[in-house]
């Protein structure tokens, strides 16, 4: 007679989404400083949009789908490859890899990226405010920048760049109120 036996799965995993979302909030203030014109872009932006934006991101939307969360998956592993091919972007050309993204090639680059990101928010409808605060910000973001490419508007580039900081700080908020939360297990930052 073969005896049965209860398996009890446990989730071993910690949260991801403080990681992916300092990873991309962290990523899109400083890009976004240099979209105010504060800056040049130049290889620490690169370097952020690779490793942390990009490959931190990739490792929480994983980790997210081994917690069985199909919007941190969908979200967290999409926005990594969003900085990956953002980089590829920028620098696939300088290597003579590939010819530089046109203009309109850029705008529906962008436009494309926004239209995932409006569709993520209505997902964030059912979610804390924070997140859809992350995506309301993103959205407009990615809107901003589209036109601002397809019309030159060099007002409008700009523009997008103190509201993807501010959009950036929202994430970085958000994720900051995920880990104080649980460190000290009661709500220390609203979400």
């Amino acid at each position: 007679m073969k005896e049965e036996r209860e398996v009890i799965l446990r989730d071993l995993y910690a949260n991801p989404a403080p990681l992916g979302l300092f990873a991309f909030g962290m990523t899109t203030v400083l890009l976004n400083i240099h979209n105010a014109g504060f800056f040049a872009l130049d290889s620490m932006i690169l370097a952020m949009g690779i490793f942390y934006g990009g490959i931190a991101q990739v490792i929480a939307g994983i980790i997210e789908a081994k917690k069985n969360n199909t919007f941190g998956f969908t979200a967290f592993t999409s926005y990594g490859f969003f900085w990956l091919t953002f980089v590829g972007l920028l620098v696939l050309p300088k290597l003579g890899w590939a010819t530089p993204v046109s203009v309109n090639g850029l705008v529906a680059y962008l436009s494309m990226w926004g239209l995932f990101t409006f569709l993520l928010f209505l997902a964030t409808l059912k979610q804390s405010r924070a997140l859809q605060m992350v995506f309301g910000s993103l959205t407009l973001l990615f809107i901003l920048l589209a036109v601002g490419d397809y019309t030159g508007n060099e007002g409008i580039k700009t523009f997008a760049g103190y509201e993807g900081i501010i959009c950036g700080l929202i994430a970085i908020y958000t994720a900051t109120a995920q880990v104080l939360n649980e460190v000290w297990g009661k709500k220390v930052l609203p979400l």
